[in-house]
């Protein structure tokens, strides 16, 4: 089981997100902006962060850079969960060093396996 911080302004993504990660044995905690995922994780050190780009406040891009430059949990996994799919969109989020993107709309088992590969990749 690993500790998972989500953040999307959009309630019902956001459950959506949260009731599958759940059901696949995940400890969530759900946000609703950037701002709040960077405090949680300074805060948490969870094993992995699914951030939506487009947040009010601090956004998807800045709440990563934010977690990069941060030591305590620069090493954190992020996955970039978007209805941004331009290439200039995804080349942003990974050169704001997330380790997967995306996007929108999105299969549920898409995200969990994804969740999962990036979590094994951490642990070994």
């Amino acid at each position: 089981m690993a500790r998972i911080v989500v953040a999307d302004d959009d309630v019902d993504v956001r459950t959506l997100v949260v009731l599958k990660l759940e059901s696949s044995g995940h400890e969530v905690v759900s946000v609703e902006n950037g701002a709040q995922a960077v405090e949680r994780c300074r805060a948490d050190r969870p094993d992995l962060v699914v951030l939506d780009l487009m947040m009010p406040g601090m956004n998807g891009l800045e709440a990563c850079a934010a977690i990069r430059s941060d030591p305590s949990v620069a090493a954190t996994p992020v996955i970039l969960l978007t209805a941004r799919a331009q290439a200039a969109d995804v080349d942003a989020g990974l050169a704001a060093g997330a380790d997967a993107y995306v996007t929108k709309p999105f299969s549920p088992r898409e995200l969990a396996s994804q969740v999962d590969a990036l979590l094994q990749r951490a642990a070994g």
